[in-house]
This record gives structure tokens, sequence and C-alpha cells, in this order.
């Protein structure tokens, strides 16, 4: 039987191998992702601040120079002169006049034989449109209209004399405005050039035509393109004291982007350099797990827990990066001191190891200060404060609206470390300290809200039972704890008891005190189906075994295992408490209904089925459970002791230990012989002070008072 318990043991750990090298695999892999693909960290500038320091050229580099380029504009709109067009209502008044004197007039009938009314009419509506479609620039203008590749068939090279008086125009430029006019009209020339004397041997007046030079100026300006000026590396962007413009904030983006395009990530050399560091922090990790918390290493639960964490603290960081760097250029100067690992901090403290959450914080805050662009010193000073508080703190977690507590205690103490940085400065500007206080608070606020959000989840889908929800289960208004208070109060009586026991034992060998005295509520929800045939809960003194056979009383007494296993999973109870109520009896022998039974067959063993009066197990599996079962049967005999003293007392408990560990019910717990003497020592000190004797006090004598008359 033990060889083939060894065999399973065994074959768990082959088949668990493979699981722990593939989180060993994507650890690696994100780190390697996380470290290769990091921003390139330049210095950031504010807009019309005064710089604090000297910022060299690293690299030689060309920025978009804004200065030039709006000079080189400028100068375009130097070429752009007046552009005219005709006053509307001559031409209106012209085009009427014209059409009264063909109408009034029939001479043009005789003189244009071949020629219509409706001709003349059309090359009239032509001509109209043509004069009032031309404009009129100079020659430098007209030639920046043509380069601009915009319309320029209606555009024709005049400048009058004086623009306050009428003009008239060269015959050239009537030729022209006839051909545009007339050209794809199917006009005869006949009626266009009578029309076009009626129209062209006067003066006309020129307005400034405002519209078009602004639509030429604007698109002549989009249509320069932006000038780039070089800048050679050792060359000073800004110095201190110097105001910080748009040209400085451009420099540093140019500089930036040419930084990253000479990075160029997917050349071997840079892969093996981050496959090479990624490796490294793999081994010192798994390392210092190894060495210090080799728990840890063997439970694929917390493995997982803790790889998960690490990876959305990665991802969280990358995303914070993003909208800091990528998106804005205000941002990085309010959010200077981003506090992000307190968030891992809290949740690996909680969910799995204050030592590891200890190691992880110092490791993701290392990580992430050379990795992110950001100041790296101050990054890392402002979080390892920040964390290192966190898990001082987190200990005196015991709800969840605590961690809203313990982060805010967490703020208060980056406040000295952030005004430490602010007054380290050559310039001090209240408005930034400021800033720096609100940042940090908004970044811890959103770390509150992202545990408490995560945090029920990783408990349920990785059935851990931290301290926070474990407080939650000793809250008497439960339905099954108010169910035991009313329907068996004995019972409840004898659960905190045990819970009492347990808990001191627990913590006297550095187990889990709080969780010993949660399970031990819960460990006989059992009893509920049957209340009566449990001595405890007898209160009328009438013993209902009476009435049945010792066979039939036991299997009363072993089903409340299987009954509160079955009551647990109806109502959602962790599956650490239902290992508790399956465990803590293990497989022992309720022996008073055995031996009762034995005497009836006239104490033959073998015609008593002992399997029959055997609890269904299985045994303890942690020193939690074996505390318990422990504490649950010497409470109970303790109950039944005629002279509680430290003899009788201890004798009980050496007697019924040594019978547990007769019976096997301890070898799977990890007990060791070290701690169950340490155990055994706290139940008896825990059981003589439950027991003191308490000071008779005397019988009071009725005494008369006299009535005082007033």
């Amino acid at each position: 039987m033990k060889n083939l318990k060894n065999l399973s043991k065994i074959k768990s750990m082959i088949c668990r191998q493979p699981l722990k090298l593939t989180m060993a695999t994507i650890f690696f892999l994100s780190l390697a992702l996380f470290l290769h693909f990091r921003e390139v960290r330049v210095e950031t500038l504010e807009l019309d601040t005064v710089a604090e320091r000297y910022i060299i050229s690293q690299v030689d580099f060309a920025f978009p120079d804004e200065e030039a380029t709006q000079i080189i504009k400028q100068e375009s709109m130097r070429d752009i002169g007046i552009i005219y067009r005709l006053n509307e209502k001559q031409i209106h008044q012209t085009r009427f006049d014209f059409e009264s004197f063909i109408l009034t007039q029939q001479k043009w009938r005789d003189e244009l034989e071949n020629v219509t009314f409706n001709e003349i009419y059309r090359g009239a509506d032509a001509l109209e449109e043509a004069l009032v479609r031309a404009r009129f620039t100079n020659r430098r203008t007209f030639q920046k209209i043509q380069e601009a590749g915009l319309p320029y068939e209606s555009t024709f090279v005049f400048s009058p004399s004086d623009v306050q008086k009428p003009s008239s125009f060269p015959a050239d430029f009537w030729e022209k405005i006839k051909t545009k006019a007339f050209g794809a009209k199917n006009i005869p020339p006949e009626a266009a050039q009578f029309v076009l004397e009626a129209f062209a041997y006067q003066p006309w007046v020129l307005q400034e035509d405002l519209s078009a030079e602004r639509s030429l100026r604007e698109f002549i300006q989009h249509e320069v393109p932006s000038q780039f000026t070089q800048v050679r590396a050792g060359t000073r962007i800004i110095e201190p004291g110097e105001k910080v413009t748009k040209r400085n904030i451009a420099m540093l983006q140019s500089m930036k982007e040419t930084i990253a395009k000479e990075r160029n990530l997917f050349t071997p050399r840079t892969i093996l350099g981050t496959i090479i560091l990624s490796l490294l922090f793999t081994f010192l990790s798994i390392l210092y797990l190894r060495v210090n918390h080799q728990a840890v290493l063997d439970s694929l639960q917390k493995m997982i827990l803790l790889l998960g964490i690490v990876i959305i603290t990665l991802i969280l960081s990358k995303i914070s990066e993003y909208f800091l760097v990528n998106q804005t250029t205000y941002l990085p100067d309010i959010f200077r001191y981003p506090i992000i690992i307190p968030f891992a901090a809290l949740l690996i403290f909680v969910l799995v190891s204050p030592e590891v959450a200890l190691f992880s914080s110092a490791f993701l805050t290392i990580v992430l200060g050379i990795t992110l662009a950001i100041d790296h010193s101050r990054f890392i000073v402002i979080n390892l404060i920040a964390s290192w508080t966190t898990i001082i703190l987190a200990k005196t977690m015991h709800k969840r609206k605590d961690i809203f507590s313990v982060l805010g205690k967490v703020w208060i103490a980056c406040i000295p470390a952030i005004l430490a940085f602010n007054l380290a400065q050559n310039v001090f500007i209240p408005l930034h300290l400021f800033q720096d206080f609100i940042s940090s608070f908004i970044s811890i606020t959103v770390i509150a809200v992202l545990v408490i959000g995560l945090l029920p989840i990783l408990e349920s889908s990785f059935h851990v039972m931290t301290d926070i929800s474990l407080m939650e289960y000793m809250d008497p208004n439960n339905e099954l704890l108010r169910r035991l208070t009313t329907e068996a109060p004995g019972t409840y009586q004898h659960c905190l008891v045990v819970g009492n026991l347990a808990e001191t034992a627990a913590r006297a060998i550095q187990a889990n005190g709080l969780f010993c005295r949660v399970a031990t509520l819960y460990h006989d929800i059992g009893k509920l189906f049957n209340p009566p045939y449990f001595i405890e809960n007898q209160l009328g003194g009438f013993d209902i075994h009476q009435l049945l056979t010792p066979a039939e009383s036991a299997q009363v007494i072993l089903a409340h295992v299987q009954e509160g296993e079955a009551l647990a999973k109806n109502h959602h109870l962790p599956e650490s408490f239902i290992n508790i109520i399956k465990e803590h009896h293990g497989t022992t022998l309720a022996y008073f209904f055995y031996h009762k039974q034995l005497g009836l067959m006239g104490n033959d063993p073998s015609k008593v089925d002992e399997a029959s009066f055997r609890y269904p197990g299985p045994k303890p599996h942690s020193k939690e459970s074996a505390i318990i079962m422990l504490a649950d049967t010497l409470e109970a005999a303790y109950r039944s002791l005629d002279i509680i003293n430290e003899e009788t007392v201890t004798e009980m408990v050496e007697k019924l230990v040594n019978e547990k560990v007769a019976d096997k019910q301890l070898d799977e717990s990890h007990l060791t012989f070290t701690e169950l003497g340490t155990v055994k020592k706290t139940f008896i000190q825990t059981l003589l002070v439950t027991g003191h004797i308490r000071v008779k006090y005397p019988e009071k004598k009725e005494e008369k008072f006299l009535k005082i008359k007033t």
C-alpha cells in the first residue's frame, strides 16, 4: 500500500514537471518581450517652462524646423499680389442695357442677316458669365497660381494703374475673353463679335477679391514642405534656465524617433542580448524561490497565480506608458512619478506570500525602472517606498474596504519622497508639487479599484482563501451559521471552542490560525440534518440512541461528514472548507458504538465489520486540518473529565494524540514531531485556561432597609 502511494506521488511529480517548465517558459518569453520592445526614453519638456538641466543630442538627427518652415511660408506669401475682379453690378447693368438695345433697336437685324435673336441672347449670357469669372493680377502672382497647379484659365495678367478709377482693357484681353466665352458655345462669329463690341469699349470698375487672395495664400502655405534642420550628436538642445519652445520639443521627439530606428530590434545581436538578460532574470527568480520558498514552486496553483499577477503588472505598465508617452505631450509632465508596483505587491501578499511579495516588488521595480520610458531613478525610489509600505501595512487588512485605507496610507508615505524630489531640483515650482501629489493619488486610487476588482476573481478562480474572505465567512449572518445557532446551538458552541483551540495551536507553529478558526465554524454543519442525535444538542437528558442499535447509531453519526460535504457544496463554500469537513475525523473509528456492538456480539471482533464504524475520510492533508481534527477530539473528551487540573488534562491530551498517531491519522498532514509537541503543549495550556476555577461568592442575606420619612 505504501509503495502504491509513493508511486502515485512520483507520477504526480512527473506530470507536474512539464507544467512547471511551461510556466517558466511563459515567464521567460513575457519578460523577453517586455524588455525587448521598450520605448526609447528621452528627457521630456513642458512648453513654456524653464529647463532645469542640459539636454545633449545623443545621435545625429534632423527635425522639422517650424521656425524655418514659417519663414519660407512668409517669403512665399510676399510673391502674392492683389487679385481683382470686375464689378458685378456693372456687368449686370451692361447686360441689361444691351438687352434693351436689341429689343428696341431693330437695325442689328439688317446688319446681321444670318444671326437670330436667340444666338445673340446666348452670346450675351456666355460673355456675362466669362466676365463674372474673370480675375486680374500681376505676372508674379499669376505665375504662383500656375506653379500651385490651380485653375488659371479665367485669370489674366493685368494690374490697374489706379484702382480708384475705371480701367480700359487692351484688345488682346478681349480676344482672349472672346475665345473663352464663345469657343464652346456654338455661337456664330458675327453674333459673338456683335455682343463683344457692346461690352468692350467702355471703362470697367475693378474690385479686390479678398476671398481669392485668402484661398491662394492658404493653399500656398499648405503646399510649402516642412523644413528639416540637421543636428549633430553632442549638440546642446537646451540649456538650464532656457525657456522651452516648440522647437526644443520637436528636436527631442525627432531624436527619440531616430534612436528608435537605429536600435533595429530585429538584428540577431539585439535579440541575443534580450534573451541573455531575460534568462538571467528568470534563473535568479527560480533560484530565489527554490532556496527560500520551495512550497511556492511545489504548488502549481501558487505558481500560476504568481505568474499571472506578474504578467498583468507588465501589461498594465505598458498601457500606462503608452498613454503617458505616445498620446499626449502634457501627461508626462503631470504623471512624473507613476506608481505601479503596489498593485502586484498587494495581490501577491494576499494570494501567495508576504515574503514572495517583497521579492517580487523589488524585482518588478527594477525591471520596469530600466525598461519604461520614464525617469529611472525616481521611479525606482518612489515604487520601492510604495510597495514596501504596502507590504508592511497589508497585515492589518481584514476586510475589502481596508484596501482603500492601506493604500491611502501608502500615498501619505510617498508624499515625503515626492517633496524631496521637488526640493532637490534647481527650480522649485509649487504647481508641479501639487500636480505630483494629485497624480500619485490618482495612481494609488486606480490600483485600489483594480485590486478590489481582481481579488475576488482570483480568489474564486484559484480557490484561494485570503484573510479578507475568511473574515467575511465569520459573519454570524451567514445562513449556515445562523441555522447552527438556532437548530443546533450545542454544535455551534462546540465549534466556537474548537476554533479557539485550533487557532491558538496553529499560531504556535506558524500555521494559518485564522483559517482554523473560521473553518471550524463550518466543520460540523452536517449535524444540521439530525441535531438531536448528537450529545451536545440533547438538552432534555434523553438519549435518542437508546432507541437504535449501535450500527444504526454509528451510521447516523458517520453520515454527518458526507451530509456536511453536500450542504457545503450547495451553499458554495470554498473547497478548503469542504476538505476540512471531509478530513476532520479522518478514517477514525466511532469507538463508542463499535465497542457497544462488539459487546452485543460477545466481544468477538470477527462478528463486527469494523469498516462500517469508521469515518469515510480522507485523512488530514494539511497541518491546519490535522490541528482541527485533534482540537475536535480533545474538546469532546475534555467535557467528560471529572477532575480538571494540569495532570488530568496532560494525560488526556497525550493519550488521545498518541492514539491518532498510532492510528496513522496524521501521516499525510506534514506535521513534524517538533510541531506536534508544540501543538500538544498549546492544547494543554488553552484547555487549562478554559477550565479555570472561579471563586465562589458568599450567599447574600436578606437585609431590611428602613424607610426614612422626610
